[in-house]
């Protein structure tokens, strides 16, 4: 959920819709001529009563056939060009006006994959695809058709006016009568109206959300037998919203009322009127056809105020909710990057269609080396990984590796006087080497991790890749340097290729995913009905937890990134799976600077060196056998994982 929501106390309808003026900007011709066209059909309508006035007064008094036939023939030519008028406005604003919601849409996705991720975090994902679907189609209904007919039918009313009180005046100072009651219910409508579209369409979110939860979660639902119990919650919201709608309906059914009856009783009393004076000979019966003629004509102008108010508060709420998102502040893309709209923020070439911002898509093909050094920071020399006791050669890195230098972190929205997360954070892991993080769970191991390529800011602190603070980079080239593989691995709805080559460079092709998948021990896609090919299904359901974890881990790797941030990548493999996947894991290992989030000692051992996160501090750095030799806490945690991992 929003952490708030806007009210409408102080709320200008008029000037939130105004905030779409520059997506209309572009089609506003089209849209202008559409607005003088339907002007034009409307007014041609009121010609109507002023033939029907020539033809009382003289061809019917007359007796004239000929000229009954031609008033006729006028009217029916007056029709088609109405017909016709309307049918032109309708086709001038079709396509410009779907124009304008998708580019409304396509900013409003842009907009969500720049946003940082503490805004996912607060925001249910239901109320930002409402605003998505439902808030941007009561927009276009706006535009097409409120936003013209408000113009037009008060173009239509005071062009009426004038031709009623040019018939008689008396006659439309009497029809005239009702018009300040109305306006006055039409003002306290909307007051009150606009309080409950806004609480309407937030309700809708709810209900998305809720239906989307049960959707991705059917296989829990189904499993601990919860379907009654969600059914009862949908059944409460969908309810709850009901009764919102139907606290619409009575406002507009009381609007509707009294917009309807008040000019009813007023052109009764005018007809009434104007009998009297008619058979009193100080009317033409031509003129009280042609007054009240104009007077019905008028009845659709003014019956339609009730449902367009409505219609424009609604587009006024799903307006406002729109560019509650887009107001939100999106992420710096540091200096010197590329302006908004490009970069980073779509994915265009993995087909997947969405960029998550995670760090993957790493540019840079290292091929520097084949080991990792005990390297003290000079960034070059050799040695051997003391973690995993294997020697894997030489190592030629260069630079200073990745360092975290007093860096604390709170969440933004953590009650305020709380202590932070994580405080004091020291860490220094070598070019080319490898260090496992490991704690207890809540600990913070995960929040370290995301702080590497910004999903989180820091509090205070700095971080720095190769001497640079990862705030002096454009996020684009920090992703392009950090890959990750998360614990929890997100697949989307497109090919097993797709889903890995996300993480590679624009150019990569199968032999990068081959490697990928090999390292990953994920050569089982080649065996799936299309290859590689084949599409995964929504979040990836359609395949194992270890499947999943595997292409997520291939996705990481395929870059060749510099720096990589893995997430417990194993955790759900078996203990074959496991061996390989740690045994590829070695050599990509040897070309890269790693920090690893590690619960099993067999994760540990690919690591070079050791870190215990312990209250939100770096309690102890060394090897696995020095931590187990000299930390009782560290021991404590792998003992416990290997008593887990033997059962």
């Amino acid at each position: 959920m929003p952490t708030t929501r806007a009210t409408t106390e102080d709320r200008s309808a008029v000037r939130t819709l105004l905030r779409l003026w520059p997506y209309v900007r572009p089609v506003r011709a089209r849209l202008f001529t559409a607005a003088f066209v339907a002007i034009v059909a409307s007014c041609s309508g009121l010609v109507i009563p002023l033939v029907l006035k020539w033809m009382v007064d003289g061809p019917v008094a007359d007796r004239d056939p000929a000229g009954v036939w031609l008033g006729a023939l006028y009217l029916l030519l007056l029709g088609i060009a109405e017909a016709v008028l309307f049918g032109i406005r309708r086709w001038l604003v079709a396509r410009p006006l779907s124009h304008v919601e998708a580019e409304m849409r396509a900013d409003l996705y842009r907009r969500l994959q720049r946003l940082p991720v503490s805004f996912h975090d607060r925001w249910a994902s239901g109320q930002l695809l409402s605003r998505g679907t439902t808030d941007l189609m009561l927009v276009r209904m706006f535009l097409a058709f409120p936003l013209t007919f408000l113009l037009v039918n008060a173009v239509t009313i005071a062009v009426g006016v004038v031709i009623l009180l040019a018939q008689d005046w008396l006659l439309g100072l009497l029809v005239l009568g009702p018009a300040l009651p109305l306006m006055w219910t039409c003002v306290v409508f909307e007051r009150r109206y606009a309080e409950v579209a806004r609480r309407a369409q937030d309700q809708v979110g709810d209900l998305t959300t809720v239906v989307e939860e049960s959707v991705l979660g059917i296989r829990v639902i189904k499993g601990f037998g919860r379907h009654r119990s969600q059914a009862r919650a949908f059944r409460e919201l969908s309810g709850t919203l009901r009764g919102t709608e139907l606290r619409k309906a009575r406002l507009l059914a009381t609007l509707w009322g009294t917009i309807v009856t008040l000019p009813e009783v007023a052109i009764g009393a005018a007809l009434v009127l104007g009998a009297i004076r008619v058979a009193d000979g100080d009317l033409s019966a031509g003129t009280l056809v042609a007054f009240l003629s104009t007077a019905l004509a008028l009845r659709w102008p003014v019956d339609s105020i009730g449902f367009l108010l409505a219609m424009s508060q609604e587009a006024a709420t799903a307006t406002e909710r729109y560019f509650e998102v887009l107001d939100e502040q999106p992420e710096d893309p540091g200096p010197h990057a590329e302006a908004p709209g490009t970069g980073a923020g779509t994915d265009t070439g993995s087909g997947a269609g969405t960029d998550m911002g995670t760090g993957t898509g790493a540019a840079t093909d290292m091929g520097t080396g084949t080991g990792a050094a005990t390297d003290t920071g000079s960034g070059s020399g050799t040695g051997t990984r003391t973690g995993a006791g294997t020697d894997v050669g030489t190592c030629t890195a260069t630079g200073t590796g990745l360092r975290f230098e007093n860096v604390a972190f709170r969440y933004p929205d953590a009650p305020p006087g709380s202590p932070p997360l994580l405080t004091g954070i020291d860490l220094h892991i070598r070019p080319g080497e490898s260090m496992a993080l490991v704690g207890a769970t809540g600990s913070g191991k995960t929040t370290l991790t995301a702080l590497v390529p910004r999903l989180h800011e820091v509090t205070s602190g700095r971080i720095t890749l190769d001497g640079v603070d990862i705030t002096a980079m454009p996020r684009e080239e920090l992703r392009a340097k950090v890959a990750m593989a998360f614990e929890e691995p997100t697949l989307f709805s497109a090919s097993v290729g797709e889903n890995v080559l996300m993480g590679a460079p624009h150019g990569a092709g199968k032999p990068d995913l081959d490697r990928a998948l090999a390292v990953a021990q994920a050569e089982f896609a080649h065996a799936l009905p299309q290859g590689t090919g084949t599409q995964v299904g929504e979040q990836g359901l359609s395949l194992s937890g270890g499947q999943r974890q595997r292409l997520a881990l291939a996705r990481a790797v395929v870059g060749r990134p510099e720096f990589l941030v893995l997430d417990d990548p194993l955790s759900a493999l078996d203990v074959h799976t496991e061996a390989a996947v740690e045994a590829a894991l070695r050599q990509v290992l040897a070309d890269t600077t790693a920090l690893i989030v590690a619960h099993r000692p067999s994760t540990v051992l690919l690591a070079d060196r050791v870190a215990l996160l312990s209250g939100g501090r770096i309690a102890a750095v060394g090897t696995h056998h020095e931590l187990l030799r000299t930390n009782a806490e560290y021991a404590h945690l792998m003992s416990g994982a290997q008593q887990e991992e033997q059962r």
